[in-house]
């Protein structure tokens, strides 16, 4: 039996997953957790085959807390399960360690395919992540200048080039406005950016926003 936890704030989507899985004979929902900190230390009490990792909790990043879960047992796999398409933060989830990751919008076959292949110790990519990974493996030493961002840094150029203010971005991140503020400093330093507008023109022309 695989034994799977569940990190993901929403309540309804848990009870909507633990329904797609409870309809296997091979896989169980063996804990819950709906912030980072309760899945990290949910994953340290318990024992579990794989863990369903949400990107967006509202406590800390999914990425954070995949790195912190991956640091205490570098063997638990996980897999991450986010509303945000692959080419937002795919590469960056499997360089931390995720097993695979996989959009909400995913049929629940293949969400039960992705959890028995990432338990059974293999990758589980989809063909959209396969060719963002494959762009990804360059022979051009020149990297795109957004690969040099941290995760928050990252994380804030999307939401702002998709128009969200620094207020709600600071809410939806649960950090403060002025740390949202140097995050935009320290990416518009790295980018050679100097206003929003730019920003969202290098978000569009490096295909980082829909």
């Amino acid at each position: 039996m695989i034994r799977v936890m569940i990190a993901d704030d929403h309540a309804i989507v848990r009870r909507g997953l633990k329904q797609i899985l409870g309809e296997t004979d091979d896989i169980s929902v063996a804990g819950e957790a709906e912030s980072g900190i309760e899945a990290i230390m949910i994953a340290r009490q318990q024992v579990f085959d794989v863990i369903l990792l949400d990107i967006s909790l509202p406590d800390r990043n999914g990425i954070e807390v995949l790195k912190q879960i991956k640091k205490d047992q570098s063997n638990l796999t996980v897999l991450i399960l986010s509303m945000y398409n692959e080419s937002e933060f795919a590469i960056r989830a499997i360089r931390a360690g995720a097993a695979g990751y996989l959009n909400k919008q995913s049929a629940p076959m293949q969400l039960v395919t992705a959890i028995r292949q990432v338990a059974a110790g293999r990758k589980y990519i989809t063909p959209t992540l396969a060719q963002e990974l494959a762009n990804a493996i360059t022979l051009d030493t020149e990297q795109p200048l957004h690969t040099s961002l941290s995760d928050r840094e990252y994380q804030t150029l999307c939401l702002i080039a998709i128009g969200k203010s620094l207020a709600e971005i600071s809410t939806s991140l649960c950090l403060s406005p002025k740390t949202i503020s140097v995050y935009r400093a320290r990416l518009m330093e790295k980018l050679k950016l100097t206003n929003n507008s730019e920003l969202v023109r290098y978000a569009i022309k490096h295909n980082l926003v829909d």
